[in-house]
């Protein structure tokens, strides 16, 4: 049995440590296959450490395959959840075990199911839309109109979009959550399973976070890296940019509110507090930043078909199954750097090698083409 897994690891910490131990646990003779994201994370934030970095880590506490959802799919919950969903069909997965605050899969897949078949739910998400607030909110009342059900939590949201997908595919892939403790977007330490959130402002601030973090986990973090540190190309991006609405992401209004602040904005903070308005999510915005400074424009996230399937990491019981999928599959499963596919991910490689905390850039750029998969 295949297991799959969706994740991010920005940075790993023990609430992930425990969804695999309880994959683990659940399902003792399964094989776990873990979509993980590269430098892109898809609320707007950079990952603190590559993906082969990421790789290392999911092996060595129980994955048995790693690969890379394509950052074309990292957009909002669906388009995320399209591409990662897609993945782990093609791999052959059975199941799909991920973190939810309410735990309640049956009422996530009757939401899903309104989205999909109800009219009126179709109707009241361009009612709200047209009264200018954002997608998510729209979606949580428009659901709460028609079936009671409310859903604001970010790794709900997520779920839903999974079994959303699920469905509208009929893939055959089971959905089952596990529940999630810890507030997800809360910056407040809550303990020694806290959120991801919380963990990146301790290390943004030079905090001591070292109890929060699995010991393997630990030592790649030792040169993170942050947007922040990009504020300075990215205002000049923006400022020296004739159009903005070629990247993805920005519609007239996002560009419009950027140039009219970004000369009086000290950091990406203030930047963001300035051009937030009730239309746009926070990540949305975060997303938009990422796509500009790394050049990803519309046309480069136009074609969400699934192309390829790169492969980060695996062990002896992964390769096998990697073995006996290629026999099978309909599209390549890469291993090697492969300039049809990952050229922009090059490019992204370069741009993010201006960071001043990276000491050795052509290592840094390097990685992308030379690195092997990661054999445990």
């Amino acid at each position: 049995m295949n297991i799959g897994i969706i994740c991010e690891y920005n940075p790993f910490h023990y609430g992930h440590l425990y969804h695999l131990n309880k994959i683990k646990e659940m399902f003792p003779d399964s094989n776990i296959i873990v979509v993980i994201t590269g430098w892109i994370c898809e609320r707007g934030d950079l990952s603190l450490i590559d993906k082969f970095d990421k790789a290392k880590i999911a092996l060595e506490y129980g994955a048995d395959i790693v690969v890379e959802l394509p950052f074309k799919y990292i957009q909002s919950a669906d388009y995320f959840a399209k591409g990662a969903i897609n993945i782990l069909n093609k791999l052959n997965c059975n199941k799909i075990v991920f973190g939810s605050e309410s735990n309640d899969i049956d009422k996530l897949k009757e939401m899903a199911n309104i989205q999909l078949n109800n009219t009126e739910y179709n109707k009241l998400i361009k009612i709200y839309l047209n009264e200018g607030i954002n997608y998510p909110t729209a979606l949580s009342k428009a659901l709460k109109n028609i079936c009671n059900y409310e859903i604001n939590t970010p790794n709900d949201l997520l779920g839903l979009s999974y079994v959303k997908e699920i469905i509208k595919n009929k893939y055959d892939i089971e959905p089952i959550t596990i529940k999630r403790e810890s507030n997800f977007n809360s910056k407040e330490i809550e303990g020694k399973i806290t959120s991801a959130t919380s963990i990146r402002e301790l290390i943004k601030n030079g905090k001591n976070f070292k109890k929060y973090i699995p010991k393997f986990a630990y030592k790649y973090l030792n040169t993170p890296i942050f947007i922040d540190d990009y504020f300075d190309y990215l205002k000049y991006k923006i400022i020296s940019s004739d159009d903005l609405t070629i990247y993805q992401g920005v519609d007239s209004n996002i560009e419009n509110r950027m140039k009219k602040y970004i000369n009086e904005s000290s950091s990406l903070e203030n930047f963001l507090s300035l051009i937030k308005t009730k239309r746009y999510t926070y990540n949305r915005l975060k997303r938009v930043l990422v796509y500009i400074l790394l050049s990803i424009k519309k046309e480069d996230c136009a074609d969400l078909s699934l192309n390829y399937i790169r492969v980060l990491g695996f062990n002896k019981q992964g390769k096998n199954i990697l073995n006996k999928i290629k026999k099978e599959i309909d599209i390549p499963i890469i291993t090697n750097y492969n300039d049809k596919f990952l050229n922009k991910d090059l490019k992204i490689n370069i741009i993010l090698s201006l960071n001043k905390k990276i000491k050795d850039k052509k290592a840094f750029i390097e990685k992308e083409y030379k690195e092997k998969p990661i054999i445990k």
